[in-house]
């Protein structure tokens, strides 16, 4: 745990609950179990006996919630014990479509608005009692409607304004599509939070035998708007960095969208470099396959895929024949979202967990301290990075 000093002599905002929705069980499980951990390993009797930290140290911070349904799909939220005074952290995951329920016989999979409107039902359940309520969403509900063009809805920006009228003091995401949609909330706390530290560990405990220099590896972004996140991991990896630039055809429009006619290759020679493709989310993964398989035929020695979100939209069928066919070496996301349970059986996947992560920001914020305490600085990952040039023990390096 970083900076635990920090917490041994601060004020808890109040005694810590987390809510975890159905679509982030599995997840909420991981962050409690972390949080009992953490919270045992303080060593100060101010804490063990002064009133005001009563509640500081429980077996479980997990709040008993259920949100049964009508059989016509309506639904309500029910919390089983009293959240009067807490901190309260409520976690979702809006793309878990593995839920389902009945609506008129019919059985149906929870889509991402269903579990919007089952967060806002908790919020109303909590009737203004909890002390501060913080809403934990790793990916952003409607993010990629984030800005209007034309007579078209903003859904990203009026989401946020109604979580923040129903009374949320802050919201925390990851990897946003894009963060400037926070400006439709200006007055609350919006924290966006980025994943490079958890790439590179995973990536490198997945491989034994790879350089991080320049000259043995490369960054690519498979679009210009994920440049920015490919810069940035680039840099504090300390090599150099490229870019796939979509060419559309713009005279026509095929599914609403203008189709992609090539992807052209922006960067120096990459004969023999091991390559990370970076970006946010792996939707259908067709043009991340696509690049890949550009990369590879431009003599890539291996082409990793290193993607926040794993969608993974149209299954997993195209990924295995890509794989089968040589065109990528190795996929690393995080358990952010929900994954189907079939990929864990695939020789390609690695997972990037965030559990830990994400239990140091709810106890730094429980305490209204810096977040920068648990942020991975280059600092850090240089170190691990040469640590693993050096084939040095990295366990001293934590999530």
């Amino acid at each position: 745990m970083p900076n635990l000093h920090e917490l041994e002599n601060a004020m808890p905002v109040a005694p810590l609950k987390i809510i975890a929705l159905p679509s982030a069980e599995k997840m909420g499980r991981r962050i409690n179990d972390y949080m009992v951990e953490f919270r045992k390993s303080i060593h100060n009797d101010k804490v063990k006996n002064d009133p005001a930290f009563h509640g500081y140290i429980e077996s479980n911070y997990l709040v008993d919630v259920d949100v049964p349904r009508f059989g016509s799909g309506e639904a309500k939220a029910q919390i089983s014990e009293t959240i009067r005074g807490k901190d309260l952290f409520i976690l979702t995951d809006v793309c878990n479509h593995s839920i389902t329920y009945n609506m008129n016989g019919y059985t149906n999979h929870m889509s991402p608005d269903d579990h919007y409107q089952d967060l806002k039902r908790v919020i109303a359940a909590c009737n203004g009692k909890a002390r501060r309520i913080n809403v934990i969403m790793p990916f952003l509900y409607e993010g990629r409607q984030h800005r209007r063009s034309g007579r078209e809805s903003l859904d990203c920006a009026y989401a946020l304004e109604e979580l923040r009228d129903m009374g949320i003091d802050n919201f925390i995401t990851f990897d946003a599509h894009d963060p400037r949609v926070q400006n439709s909330t200006p007055l609350n706390g919006f924290d966006n939070f980025t994943t490079p530290y958890q790439f590179i560990k995973s990536l490198l405990n997945s491989e034994d035998d790879m350089i991080v220099d320049k000259d043995h590896l490369l960054v690519i972004s498979p679009d210009e708007g994920a440049l920015d996140r490919a810069i940035y991991f680039a840099s504090v990896l300390g090599v150099d960095t490229g870019m796939f630039y979509k060419r559309r055809d713009y005279s026509t429009i095929v599914n609403g969208k203008n189709p992609i006619v090539a992807h052209e290759f922006l960067g120096d020679n990459i004969e023999g470099k091991d390559i990370i493709i970076i970006d946010d989310m792996i939707s259908s993964g067709g043009s991340m396959l696509d690049t890949a398989k550009q990369l590879k035929a431009m003599k890539a020695r291996r082409v990793y895929i290193c993607c926040t979100f794993g969608l993974f939209t149209d299954g997993l069928k195209n990924f295995d024949a890509a794989y089968e066919h040589g065109d990528f070496d190795k996929v690393i996301t995080t358990n952010l979202t929900y994954l189907p349970p079939e990929i864990y059986t695939r020789p390609y996947f690695v997972e990037a967990d965030m559990s830990k992560f994400i239990a140091s920001l709810i106890d730094f914020m429980n305490h209204d301290a810096s977040l920068s305490n648990v942020m991975a600085t280059t600092e850090k990952i240089h170190g691990i990075v040469e640590a693993y040039n050096n084939r040095t023990e990295m366990s001293e390096f934590h999530f």
